[in-house]
């Protein structure tokens, strides 16, 4: 047997100042998009926004319905929009908000695991890595791809 160990880098933020431009932009853009969220069950809203090659930015939320499961998460709601629309353009970078009430968690709040795993493809398919910010009122943390929120992310069915 051996025992083997990873670590998760990440660069840890107080205030959206200390981002550079693009960054605090798309975070922006996601605290915006939280505005849009349907959230009347959970009443947790997120927002989530992306950021395209080429820089175009789109931008989603979560979406509840009263027939759960038929809603979708901001993440997802936010990566589908932008491969529907901009098909083929890699997606560079994803910044992610959330929070009760249309608030926004002290400490960021983490994707679901199905939205982690439908960041891993798009990044898969982007043949880059795509970052991941995830903001909270008192820090933002940084990632600098998808593998490092999601280990061992599943790709097998290519190989």
């Amino acid at each position: 047997m051996k025992e083997r160990q990873f670590t998760v880098r990440y660069e840890a933020y107080e205030s959206m100042e200390e981002l550079c431009e693009e960054d605090r932009v798309l975070c922006e853009a996601a605290i915006e998009a939280q505005k849009g969220s349907y959230a009347p069950y959970s009443r947790f809203n997120v927002g989530a926004a992306v950021r395209l090659e080429g820089g175009t930015i789109v931008k989603g939320s979560n979406q509840e319905n009263i027939a759960y499961p038929s809603g979708l998460c901001a993440e997802r709601t936010t990566l589908f929009a932008a491969s529907a629309n901009y098909p083929g353009v890699p997606i560079r970078s994803l910044a992610v908000t959330g929070g009760p009430d249309g608030t926004i968690c002290e400490e960021p709040a983490t994707p679901c695991g199905a939205c982690r795993q439908v960041m891993a493809e798009y990044q898969t398919l982007a043949k880059a890595p795509m970052s991941v910010l995830l903001v909270g009122r008192n820090e933002i943390w940084k990632f600098a791809c998808v593998d490092d929120i999601l280990p061992f992310i599943f790709d097998s069915l290519d190989k």
